[in-house]
């Protein structure tokens, strides 16, 4: 099979993770700024969808180079092998962004790049009237920065946060990469109780079970390489098929959501549903100041309110200050906290163990980290 330079793009600060998942799937990695860049065939591709549980979209490098006006946009884009990737009657329309870089018109870029395809494949294919457009979709993107050019055909279609279980949702739900990415991090381990106290619609539990039964993310959904003729028939299943050999349904998980507001417990409980998870998730309706535990170790990761609004700001820094009230005492649980609010610790009481810098989308958060004590059992007693 042919291969590719590839490029799994991701949200800022979780470029280590999707390098990471990369590197347990067996691909060598290339960590930039966005994006993480590996090697494969359409295989790998598909492999790399099914399974990036915190990457954005997997796409083919068609190539790259410097321009700065629109002659060498035009003959270097025309000079990619664009017959090799899509058929006479592909549809290949094309996206584009620009950076601190001469060719700053976006929408002229994408009509050159658009231009110099139609030119190339005319050419190949010998046709003289246009393109039919009417076959598979193949997504292309320009992006310039710096001068820099890189070509992309994108391979996932919707975005890998999409996972298809996620049937009904709050009003500001964290996108499921992101939730996945907050698991990673808080490197919970399936022996040990999982809890969100603000479980909202359930994301960041749903995830934890997926990553517990090490049930592959894109499970439940299609991807848009799949749709290629020139990706072999069976390829998908049999990948699919391994994938779900890999499934743990016998491991037993601790993971539970609480949320003040039944109808959120009411949706979460729906999502996990759909996610074929409800036996595996307990979620209760419970106000964050009333929760109580006798475990000795845990994990908890939670996503409170952020209080972006200055009229939200009071309710919430009352919430962060009952979390403390509620979670300081808790000296062998490691509690993991996402927030944009920098005066978080303030209200919570205590300087955490470590801070990392993420982006919840477009807004700037810090994913709070209170390390706990762990403590094993004894066995004998």
């Amino acid at each position: 099979m042919q291969e590719f330079n590839l490029m799994a793009t991701a949200a800022a600060g979780i470029e280590a993770l999707v390098g990471k998942e990369l590197r347990d799937l067996g691909y060598q990695t290339q960590v930039e700024n966005g994006r993480v860049r590996f090697r494969g065939d359409i295989k790998d591709i598909l492999t790399a969808n099914l399974w990036l549980r915190t990457a954005d979209r997997i796409k083919i490098v068609v190539g790259e180079f410097e321009a700065v006006t629109f002659d060498e946009l035009f003959e270097q884009t025309k000079a990619l092998p664009w017959d090799e990737l899509l058929p006479i009657d592909a549809e290949f329309p094309v996206e584009g962004r620009s950076h601190n870089s001469q060719l700053h018109s976006v929408p002229n870029d994408q009509a050159i790049v658009k231009k110099a395809i139609v030119s190339k494949l005319s050419e190949v294919y010998h046709r003289r009237t246009r393109l039919p457009e009417t076959g598979a979709l193949f997504p292309l993107e320009v992006m310039i920065n710096k001068d820099h050019v890189i070509l992309t055909l994108d391979t996932t279609g919707d975005s890998l946060f999409k996972r298809g279980y996620r049937k009904a949702k709050g009003g500001a739900p964290l996108k499921e990469n992101m939730a996945a990415a907050l698991v990673l991090l808080a490197h919970w381990f399936t022996d040990n109780p999982f809890v969100d106290p603000v479980c909202g619609s359930g994301t960041i539990p749903i995830e934890a079970a997926l990553i517990g039964r090490n049930i592959a993310p894109g499970f439940n959904r299609d991807f848009i390489c799949e749709k290629w003729p020139s990706t072999p028939a069976g390829l998908s299943d049999e990948i699919r098929a391994a994938a779900d050999e890999k499934a743990d349904y016998d491991t037993p998980l601790d993971i539970t959501g609480y949320d003040i507001d039944q109808n959120m417990v009411d949706i979460a409980k729906e999502n996990a549903q759909e996610a074929g998870l409800a036996a595996d998730i307990t979620f209760k309706q419970m106000a964050l100041k009333d929760w109580k535990t006798d475990k000795i170790n845990g994990v908890l990761v939670a996503n409170p309110p952020y209080g972006e609004r200055l009229s939200d700001q009071e309710s919430v820094r009352e919430l962060y200050q009952q979390m403390g009230a509620v979670y300081r005492p808790m000296t062998t649980w490691s509690k993991y906290i996402l927030t944009s609010d920098l005066e978080f610790e303030k209200a919570y009481g205590q300087r955490a163990t470590k801070k990392r810098k993420l982006y919840n989308g477009s807004l700037r958060t810090d994913y709070f980290q209170y390390w706990g004590h762990k403590i094993r059992p004894d066995k004998n007693k």
